[in-house]
């Protein structure tokens, strides 16, 4: 059995991504094929109508998916997005974004999940993106 602590990896990785830490993400919950993260709201990560804009919804969405997705792979590893979709489906409009993403299919080189973005206003959460985000296990991976 493997003493590989994969929180404690994903937490060095996420932390290491230097646009993560501008913009203030951080994950709040990581399980095994799991992994939230939160993002409060700064005029500086809005568009014109004071909305968090898509490419922020866009990136939250994908390091959860991609967090998640780590956490199925192999000690050694490190993750790549090679793909992903995002249909946003409301305003993003509130005092926080939270990212929720699961695995939907674990594999040797590619990993599928799912992420849902809400926003969250006074404690109430509105969908405002889904997507789907297709990884890559770049294996046995040097820095």
């Amino acid at each position: 059995m493997s003493n590989y602590d994969f929180k404690a990896v994903i937490h060095e990785t996420f932390a290491k991504q230097q646009f993560l830490m501008h913009i203030g993400a951080q994950i709040t919950a990581l399980e095994h094929g799991f992994c939230e993260i939160s993002l409060p709201y700064r005029d500086e990560l809005t568009q014109q109508n004071k909305f968090f804009h898509a490419g922020i919804v866009g990136t939250v969405a994908d390091n959860a998916a991609g967090m998640a997705g780590f956490s199925t792979m192999e000690e050694g590893s490190s993750v790549l997005s090679v793909e992903y979709k995002v249909n946003l489906l409301a305003p993003a409009k509130g005092d926080i974004l939270i990212a929720r993403a699961r695995v939907i299919k674990a594999g040797r080189t590619l990993t599928v999940c799912n992420a849902d973005v809400f926003a969250v206003t006074e404690g109430i959460e509105k969908l405002c993106a889904t997507a789907t985000v297709t990884l890559m296990a770049l294996k046995n991976y040097t820095k």
